[in-house]
């Protein structure tokens, strides 16, 4: 386990890699959290704890995350993180998390600018909702999901393997040119107006 708000952890886990690995290929960063309180009710009411929590572990931590990984990444690599629609639209009870994804989504961009020279590519996967743990702490959830079965132009949700088939392209030679990128895989339900 890693708290990526504790810097001495970061710096340890990665130093773990480093002497049992020599180097670092892909990282992926899936992790979210906000305080329960902060993603329901009015936004403005979110506090400032619970703010700065928020795009701490949420946006900041790929940041700190690829601050270390980038002198493991030697021959170049694959930096993915997980985002969500929430990120650039205004979802309910997702709060405070939204804006958390905005900031992770703009940390996508510069990184995959600071980073490409060393060959390391940065991209994100924006995806549906799924019922994991952690959507199961956003309100109204299961209501998102119908709603998505409805809309999407697959008319379903898309399922975890189906993620991870998008992160395994994503790191792979496949997606060599591909970097600065969010990829929505979410059966469609993104490019639909209404």
């Amino acid at each position: 386990p890693c708290n990526v708000q504790d810097d001495q952890q970061v710096q340890a886990t990665f130093d773990a890699v480093k002497e049992s690995w020599g180097r670092l290929d892909i990282l992926i960063h899936c992790l979210a959290f906000a305080n329960r309180d902060d993603l329901t009710g009015d936004f403005s009411d979110t506090s400032r704890q619970g703010f700065q929590t928020a795009l701490d572990i949420s946006a900041y931590s790929l940041v700190k995350l690829a601050q270390q990984a980038k002198p493991l990444m030697l021959e170049g690599g694959s930096i993915v993180t997980l985002t969500y629609l929430g990120g650039v639209r205004v979802v309910p009870n997702y709060n405070v998390m939204g804006i958390a994804k905005a900031a992770l989504e703009m940390n996508v961009r510069y990184l995959a600018a600071e980073l490409g020279p060393g060959n390391i590519r940065v991209n994100g996967i924006s995806a549906g909702p799924i019922r994991t743990l952690a959507s199961s702490a956003v309100g109204g959830i299961l209501d998102m999901i119908h709603h998505v079965e409805e809309v999407a132009p697959l008319r379903r949700t898309v399922t975890q393997a189906e993620v991870g088939n998008a992160a395994t392209f994503l790191c792979s030679d496949l997606a060599s040119g591909v970097t600065g990128q969010i990829l929505y895989v979410d059966s469609g339900y993104e490019i639909m107006g209404m």
